[in-house]
């Protein structure tokens, strides 16, 4: 068994012991932290091993919270029942719009992608009677004292993100992962050599916008209460593509450590300059872009050295 196998599950064992011993204030920041790292690894679906940038791929986290928003209010759904429709809704909703946006390349795709996100939120503004409109949706609240509510969605919602990235390393090590692969690097030599690029293209992005909906459902009754501005947030997007990116998209673990990263030094760091957080975020996306392109997983897996990074900057001419 591999090294890095070894420490994942160590790491995964630590995190199952730690909420006996830690407050509650870092069981909410390890639960967000768990969020954001399953939206990063369903989203490198499509991003890093497809090489299809799906910088709007948070409509899907929206729509699974909504999924579960209106189940649970108006159906009378319990919490767990909802995640499977989650699921569903993100991966045909994506399906339907992979077959003419999966079309276009590049920054043309990540415009395209926005776009959806900002149409999906307008919709669900206008759909007062099931979604609430600008009222928003108040799903019910958990019964229990408030330590065992903490735990619960702690367990619950790291649950999502290892079950994400399990299905992202089994699809890394498969042949339809190797397709995904070629596709993105170099879309026309996969299509020549037999891969059905647009079809393996679309299932992609319906895998990702299964899983990022998943962690919407959990993410909106973990708040209890949702609006459009809350799960449509840009800002969602722009941490996702840090996550992807200091981690490394090319990887499967890449994402889920450049979470815990973020998440962490935002919470240390970044709320002591609330007003510049855009712009430090910016800086750090910079920085990772000419440093460490292919992001820390990838770039210091054999240990960390000075070396990597000028050969890093060689190797992009800077």
């Amino acid at each position: 068994m591999k090294k890095s196998v070894i420490l994942f599950f160590i790491f995964i064992a630590v995190l199952a012991i730690l909420p006996f011993l830690i407050s509650g204030y870092w069981l909410r920041v390890l639960t967000q932290t768990f969020m954001f790292a399953a939206i990063a690894t369903g989203s490198n679906i499509i991003i890093g091993f497809t090489g299809y940038p799906a910088f709007g791929n948070i409509a899907f986290f929206g729509i699974g919270a909504y999924v579960t928003g209106v189940l649970m209010t108006k159906y009378g759904f319990s919490f767990l029942l909802t995640l499977p429709f989650c699921a569903l809704s993100g991966f045909i909703i994506a399906t339907l719009l992979g077959i003419p946006l999966l079309r276009l390349k590049g920054h043309y795709f990540a415009i395209a992608t926005i776009g959806v996100m900002e149409a999906i939120k307008e919709i669900v503004d206008n759909m007062t009677e099931i979604t609430g409109g600008g009222m928003g949706l108040t799903l019910p609240i958990m019964e229990g004292d408030p330590a065992y509510i903490y735990k619960f969605f702690y367990y619950a919602i790291l649950s999502i993100m290892l079950l994400t990235v399990l299905i992202a390393f089994l699809i890394f090590r498969s042949k339809f992962g190797y397709a995904l692969r070629a596709i993105r690097i170099d879309e026309d030599a996969a299509s020549v050599i037999g891969i059905n690029t647009p079809l393996f293209k679309t299932i992609s992005w319906a895998i990702s916008g299964a899983l990022v909906g998943i962690a919407g459902g959990a993410y909106a009754y973990w708040l209890t209460y949702i609006d459009s501005s809350t799960v449509f947030q840009t800002s969602y997007s722009v941490k996702m593509f840090a996550m992807i990116l200091l981690g490394g998209g090319t990887t499967v673990l890449g994402p889920m450590i450049g979470a815990f990263i973020l998440e962490l030094i935002s919470e240390l760091v970044w709320s002591k300059f609330i007003e510049i957080h855009g712009m430090i975020l910016g800086l750090l996306i910079i920085l990772i872009v000419i440093f460490i392109p292919k992001g820390l997983f990838e770039t210091f897996k054999g240990g960390f050295s000075l070396r990597k990074i000028i050969i890093n900057l060689k190797e992009n001419k800077l």
